[in-house]
């Protein structure tokens, strides 16, 4: 199962890169509150371009994570939601931020000293 040219690995690959992609990470972050509309999650997310955003949320539709509801009006109102699979991606999301937050001056610790052994090793 772990070789690359197997499909399945393909896909976990791919789908693992999506749902670690840091947009993504923000736009499931975000929409956990509830269902946004496109110039919400803009304001909400204001490092992210529109077009970063468009493609996020695409792909977010095209995996099943996200529904687009759009309710016909002048101008037409588009939100954006969680899907009960895009739900169920909150939980491992949080856990890896709070280890990220648990761990950043331990790793931060290991990047230090790793840099300088390579600057030494260097200077050597």
């Amino acid at each position: 199962m772990r070789d690359p040219s197997n499909p399945v690995c393909r896909t976990i690959s791919t789908l693992l890169a999506r749902i670690g992609d840091k947009w993504t990470v923000l736009v499931v972050q975000t929409l956990g509150a509830g269902p946004k509309r496109f110039n919400e999650l803009r304001r909400e997310i204001p490092s992210v371009s529109q077009r970063m955003l468009t493609l996020t949320l695409r792909n977010l539709e095209r995996d099943g994570l996200v529904s687009r509801t759009v309710t016909p009006s002048i101008p037409p109102r588009v939100d954006y939601e969680l899907t009960e699979l895009g739900q169920s991606l909150q939980k491992p999301i949080c856990g890896l931020a709070t280890w990220a937050m648990d761990n950043v001056e331990a790793i931060h610790g290991a990047q230090t000293r790793f840099d300088a052994e390579r600057d030494d090793s260097i200077a050597a």
